[in-house]
């Protein structure tokens, strides 16, 4: 993973204090912020400490006491925070995702470009890799149930603990993974990846959560750097759209 996934947020709060900047982000959000973070540190003199795991995890860093300068997460855990009054002014919409299937390297996208062909693909598939410790996870399994197709899936599934699902299919252990798009496309080497159809869709929104601390100006102009218009681009490549304020 890029910058030093999973580093502890401790260690990131010193070296936030020396000249840097600890952040905690989503998984979701890791090949964009991984991307975007060279420009911003060049361009600021700053260094990212750059914690990456689901936004589960995080938000129970953050409960026992971890203060990252800033916090990426989804909309939902960012309200939670401002809430319990953590944050530093309201939740900053970033951007929106979509849930996606991957194939194996060198494989042919999986064809569900509708519900019934969504159905057929997932009562044919081999076998696929799903989290259920994530809120894509969660979903899916909420999905399988109202289609009916729990135990067809979950009898031939690679449940993934927590990570990236992907990674199941490029070492061989699942012919197929779900997961967000921006996560799938994440793992080198990953074969095509089809978003699920909207009939089936779970659009997930995530936002920039600012933490009290002597690096708010910094927190802000990383803010900034990730939500300038010319970024859009950026996000597309990530399955990643910009999403308003407001």
């Amino acid at each position: 993973m890029p910058g030093g996934a999973h580093e502890p947020a401790e260690r990131g709060r010193r070296e936030g204090d020396a000249g840097g900047l600890a952040v905690h982000s989503t998984l979701a959000l890791a090949g964009v912020v991984g991307a975007l973070r060279g420009p911003f540190e060049a361009a600021s003199g700053l260094v990212l400490t750059v914690a990456f795991a689901p936004t589960a995890l995080l938000m129970e860093r953050i409960a026992a006491g971890e203060r990252p300068d800033l916090a990426l997460l989804t909309a939902e855990a960012a309200a939670e925070l401002d809430a319990r009054g953590l944050l530093r002014g309201a939740p900053r919409p970033l951007v929106r995702s979509s849930l996606g299937i991957a194939a194996a390297p060198g494989g042919s996208a999986p064809e569900i470009g509708s519900l019934p062909a969504l159905v057929r693909f997932l009562r044919a598939a081999p076998s696929i890799a799903y989290s259920r410790s994530g809120a894509s996870g969660r979903f899916f399994a909420a999905l399988l149930d109202r289609l009916a197709l729990r135990a067809v899936v979950d009898a031939k599934a690679v449940i993934v603990p927590s990570g990236f699902t992907a990674e199941r299919v490029v070492s061989g252990e699942a012919a197929y993974a779900v997961q967000q798009v921006s996560e799938l496309l994440f793992v080198p080497g990953i074969g095509p990846v089809a978003p699920l159809p909207e009939e089936a869709q779970s659009r997930a929104v995530f936002a920039a959560a600012l933490l009290p601390g002597p690096r708010a100006r910094e927190a802000e102009a990383l803010v900034a750097h990730l939500t300038h218009p010319d970024r859009a681009g950026v996000l597309a490549a990530w399955g990643l759209r910009p999403e308003p304020a407001g």
